[in-house]
């Protein structure tokens, strides 16, 4: 614990790039919450656009009250 678990439009992120990402989640879950690193988990799923409905009804309409950043849009 923490786990982060990010959904997005797919992306053509390399490697290299995925483990940055990571890296600086975890910089900052390290920062904020005085995790240890080896105790953060990142997930990093990419999601068709067509989909992202699935991912607004199932997750985040529905945590609206517990959203630190909620989204700027609305479905």
């Amino acid at each position: 614990m923490p786990h982060v678990d990010i959904k997005c439009f797919p992306r053509d992120l390399t490697d290299e790039q995925k483990a940055a990402l990571a890296s600086e989640i975890t910089e900052t879950i390290v920062r904020h919450l005085k995790s240890k690193a080896r105790s953060v988990s990142v997930a990093l799923t990419e999601v068709p656009e067509e989909a992202w409905q699935d991912v607004w009804d199932s997750e985040i309409a529905p945590q609206m009250d517990v959203l630190i950043k909620k989204p700027g849009y609305s479905m």
